[in-house]
């Protein structure tokens, strides 16, 4: 319940403070990874860290012991939330470490259904993106086998397994995507207190 004393408006102020902090770090996020192709680690791990302290702190002043509990557990579930599926990318060698971070920083800020919602919506984007500037590059067949081969390569037997090489990869810098997806989810979300 948001609701602290019948004054809606503070609490609405702090739910909101933590997406606009979204929206301002994946819009940072994107400008670096689009210039240089790099995600800070002060950036990302910056608000992975400092989202669930402020979550608990702003929650306790809201809702006391409970609030501190609360805002801190559900800020750490977010980011476990959102960068679960992109950790797997990475370990399989098929996503950056910059782009967990992120990802896992937007879900400790949005917490986890607005979090996941961002990064729905990020990875939607870049899909989009990613087919139309491969389609128009020629290289759309060979790097969806590529994928196909990077799914499945883990449950098959080491002899049928292919062999990807960097070379034969195509990446996609996810900063831009996940800033864009952040903002719609913000849009989306922003009359729910």
């Amino acid at each position: 319940q948001w609701f602290v004393d019948g004054d809606v408006w503070e609490v609405m102020s702090y739910a909101k403070l933590f997406l606009v902090a979204a929206v301002v770090v994946t819009a940072i996020a994107a400008w670096t990874d689009f210039k240089k192709g790099i995600i800070p680690n002060w950036l990302s791990l910056g608000a992975l860290v400092i989202a669930p302290i402020l979550h608990g702190v702003l929650g306790g002043a809201y809702q006391g012991v409970r609030g501190v509990f609360e805002g801190a557990i559900f800020s750490l579930l977010g980011a476990l939330a959102c960068g679960a599926v992109p950790m797997l990318l990475y370990a399989v060698g098929g996503g950056r470490g910059g782009d967990v971070k992120l990802l896992a920083a937007v879900g400790a800020l949005c917490r986890p259904v607005i979090g996941i919602e961002a990064v729905f919506y990020g990875f939607l984007v870049a899909a989009i993106y990613a087919q139309a500037r491969l389609a128009y590059e020629g290289k759309l067949l060979q790097t969806l086998g590529n994928t196909a081969f990077l799914a499945i390569n883990p449950f098959l037997p080491k002899a049928r397994r292919r062999k990807l090489t960097k070379e034969s990869m195509t990446w996609t810098r996810l900063g831009p995507s996940v800033f864009v997806g952040t903002a719609i989810a913000v849009l989306l979300n922003w009359s729910i207190p």
